[in-house]
């Protein structure tokens, strides 16, 4: 039976890792979470899993009101607390579905303990894929990727000959506005952003999958975690949203993995060690499909997506600065005050103005962090005339 710590569990992805915790408690028992400051949900997670002894809030008032309440369990608080969560509660699987930069150290010291890690947080590799594999080559732990594309990657890589490959061929669903023309985005609110045509996800990752950038993120992980190039990786996109990532052989032949629009699929993959096992999803009826239909990539119409490229090019530090940068845009969009066009000026202002550090050590990437939250708020300021 694995022991498993979930950090961001009152998330989406921690909400439906929980669920599968549930419907397979002869394998998985919850030990410990992480909340941020969602402690309505916090106080449904200790009364639904008895077995959560170790638990890490965001806000030191929480902490101190929770240690009072449950005198049974150990709490810490803020981001040293996700450490110590860690460090001293029972486990032999993290996952990681906290969202941004705040999941980078913990998952860096989850895989210097030479514990296994299932990765929901894009930005950990985002921004420091190097030194996560390092320390995963200095371990025994073991990196599963929670994410529909990067699970479809692994099966359709299994067992394959590397030497037959030539592209690893990365879905994506256009985003929200895949029907609009580029000039009318500049009016678009948040509520038609969020509006996403095949998957129910956070506020965040919505975002990112309407300006594209998390299909840059996606890249910037394959890399990682495959060891391709990014002229070996493509982005198509397809409506439907029910193939998940394809790969392409010498002899042009594609090998696909379909399945439902439900992450619950991928996080059970990853849990399960990148293995198969029955899901309580909706399977697909095909009777009920009328056609799959796919669009040729216009990197014009998203700007995001070409600046990661640019990002992963420029390589070293430029990676974090484009997380951050993004990270503080879509969080001033999602407040109003900028618009959905300004997320990629941005993104590009700081990028352009960043020295890269070509070998970031993990202090370089603490302070190529802090530099680009600090550069982009400038520039928000400067845009939203605040």
């Amino acid at each position: 039976m694995k022991e498993i710590i979930l950090l961001g569990a009152s998330g989406n992805i921690g909400t439906q890792a929980r669920e599968i915790i549930i419907d397979n408690q002869s394998d998985f028992v919850l030990t410990g979470v992480s909340v941020g400051r969602n402690i309505v949900e916090l106080e449904r997670i200790i009364d639904k899993f008895s077995t959560v002894k170790y638990i890490t809030v965001e806000d030191y008032k929480d902490y101190i009101f929770l240690k009072e309440k449950y005198s049974h369990i150990t709490f810490f608080f803020g981001e040293e607390g996700l450490i110590d969560l860690i460090d001293n509660c029972p486990c032999s699987l993290v996952i990681n579905a906290l969202v941004g930069f705040v999941g980078f150290l913990p998952s860096l010291h989850t895989v210097e303990k030479g514990i296994d890690l299932a990765l929901a947080n894009k930005e950990s590799l985002v921004v420091g894929g190097k030194l996560i594999k390092d320390a995963l080559k200095k371990t025994n732990s073991k990196l599963f990727a929670i994410d529909s594309e990067h699970c479809a990657l692994n099966k359709c890589l299994k067992n394959k000959n590397r030497d037959d490959i030539k592209y690893l061929v990365i879905t994506a669903s256009g985003g929200s506005f895949r029907d609009y023309r580029f000039e009318d985005l500049k009016n678009v609110t948040i509520k038609d952003a969020l509006r996403h045509p095949s998957w129910s996800m956070g506020n965040k990752i919505t975002i990112d999958s309407a300006t594209m950038m998390n299909k840059g993120f996606e890249v910037i992980e394959a890399m990682h975690l495959f060891d391709f190039n990014l002229d070996q990786i493509k982005i198509l996109v397809h409506d439907e949203s029910i193939i998940h990532s394809l790969v392409e052989f010498k002899d042009h032949s594609y090998l696909a993995d379909i399945g439902p629009t439900n992450m619950k699929v991928a996080i059970s993959y990853a849990l399960y060690g990148n293995h198969y096992h029955e899901v309580n999803v909706e399977p697909i009826d095909f009777e009920k499909i009328n056609g799959l239909h796919f669009r040729k990539l216009d990197l014009n119409f998203y700007p995001c997506l070409k600046l990661a490229f640019e990002a992963i090019e420029k390589g070293g530090s430029a990676t974090c600065v484009l997380n951050r940068s993004n990270e503080e845009a879509v969080r001033s969009f999602l407040k109003g005050e900028i618009n959905f066009t300004d997320i990629a000026e941005v993104v590009k202002l700081t990028l352009h103005e960043h020295e890269v550090v070509k070998y970031p050590t993990v202090d370089d990437i603490i302070n190529s962090d802090k530099w680009a939250k600090n550069k982009s708020r400038e520039i928000i300021r400067r845009i939203a005339n605040v």
